[in-house]
């Protein structure tokens, strides 16, 4: 590759948020993985190794993943479909590489911890989501709508919830870091249950009309939305705000329960040949009872762990990887097909959270099933990767393939 080129494709990773964020969530997804995968290797062999992170290394591993790729997938999704729904400009080069730099600083900084002051990784980390917030708000204000506005909201619960991870890593809080975490990963399925529940059936509509299809549509009534919205939004600020699990618990029933009549109305069975289509309907509804396995373990009945493990997996990692994926391939002029290996991906990562469930849930094999489910985590965005790295880094094909439109 001559320096032009490279210069090139630097340019061009840069130049829609999409293609540097949700190349580089992929790639920490992977990095993240591994590094998990071989402290816990280590311990299952009885052995120990220190991390080079102040914290524990599940508390690491559980805050990168929430906070560190589940924050580089919305700036992707936002900094595309954002210019979309307002009809404004997409934000310009100099910008999404400046808050990109503000996300890659916050992952070093939390992984250099213990050499730095707890109040310069704080101020690292906490950087990234206001500067994306501020841009997303001044894009939105052109066209304000109440249902895109809500996401602000969401980025704000999210930020909230590390803030309150790095104040008891400072010293001034005694336990914000397990609600936090919690909170943060609620915030995410939260924005899941309203993303998903818009693009799932509106996309298997598309696909469905484009067969000849005129009966049998999917369904998405309004009520049932809010029903399903509502509680899964009050669900962070519940758990940022000390209320009792049992209260907590009942949000998660009343947005699991909407979560899965939503899905039962959107035509699933109809999908099983289109890859792309059904890692939607399938993650959606891992949202859905993840929600409900989660409340009842509020209410004493079953593991929490588990139940965090299943959403954490099966719900954030499926539909994060069904949204770049899609989005990536149409937005960089890509048929809105699911090649081979991205369609094994999809598989792949339920496979994933099934064995991260069964880990949490029956203690006896704890090691060998959560090792399972990071090496089924790790083939799944290592395929994810061999197939968009082109919709990443390379330049689009000169006619856009007949399809309908990406997120």
């Amino acid at each position: 590759m001559t320096g032009k080129s490279a210069e090139t494709m630097l340019t061009r990773l840069f130049s829609q948020g999409f293609r540097v964020f949700f190349l580089m969530a992929c790639v920490f997804a992977v990095l993240v993985m591994v590094i998990w995968e071989i402290w816990l290797a280590v311990r299952a062999a009885g052995g120990m190794i220190d991390l080079a992170p102040a914290i524990a290394p599940h508390l690491w591993h559980g805050h990168e993943m929430i906070f560190g790729y589940g924050a580089a997938v919305l700036a992707g999704f936002f900094l595309t479909a954002v210019p979309n729904w307002t009809g404004g400009k997409s934000a310009p080069q100099r910008f999404i590489a400046a808050v990109f730099l503000l996300w890659l600083a916050g992952r070093l900084a939390f992984w250099f911890s213990a050499s730095l002051p707890p109040a310069v990784v704080m101020l690292a980390d906490l950087a990234f989501l206001p500067a994306l917030g501020a841009k997303i708000a001044a894009q939105l204000m052109a066209r304000p709508k109440p249902q895109q506005m809500v996401f602000l909201l969401a980025l704000t619960f999210l930020w909230l919830a590390n803030l309150l991870c790095h104040l008891e890593w400072i010293g001034i809080l005694r336990d914000g870091v397990a609600p936090s975490l919690r909170a943060g990963l609620a915030t995410l399925v939260a924005m899941i249950l309203i993303l998903g529940g818009r693009v799932t059936p509106g996309f298997t509509r598309n696909a469905m009309v484009a067969t000849g299809r005129e009966s049998g549509l999917p369904r998405n009534p309004g009520p049932l939305a809010i029903a399903t919205t509502v509680p899964a939004m009050a669900l962070a600020p519940a758990i940022l705000l000390g209320l009792p699990e049992p209260v907590s618990g009942l949000l998660c029933l009343l947005a699991g329960a909407g979560a899965l009549l939503r899905v039962a109305l959107w035509q699933g069975w109809w999908t099983l040949t289109r890859p792309i289509l059904w890692t939607l309907h399938l993650s959606y509804a891992l949202a859905g009872l993840g929600l409900i396995v989660l409340g009842l373990a509020w209410m004493g009945i079953g593991s929490e762990m588990a139940a965090l493990h299943l959403l954490a997996v099966g719900s954030v990692g499926g539909m994060t990887l069904a949204m770049l994926s899609r989005a990536s391939l149409g937005h960089s002029g890509r048929p809105l097909h699911a090649p081979a290996p991205l369609a094994i991906a999809y598989g792949l990562v339920p496979l994933a959270a099934l064995a991260r469930f069964a880990a949490s849930a029956v203690p006896q094999v704890y090691f060998p099933a959560s090792l399972l489910a990071g090496g089924l985590w790790i083939a799944a965005f290592t395929l994810a990767l061999a197939s968009l790295w082109p919709a990443f880094l390379m330049p689009r094909p000169p006619r856009r393939p007949v399809g309908d439109p990406p997120a």
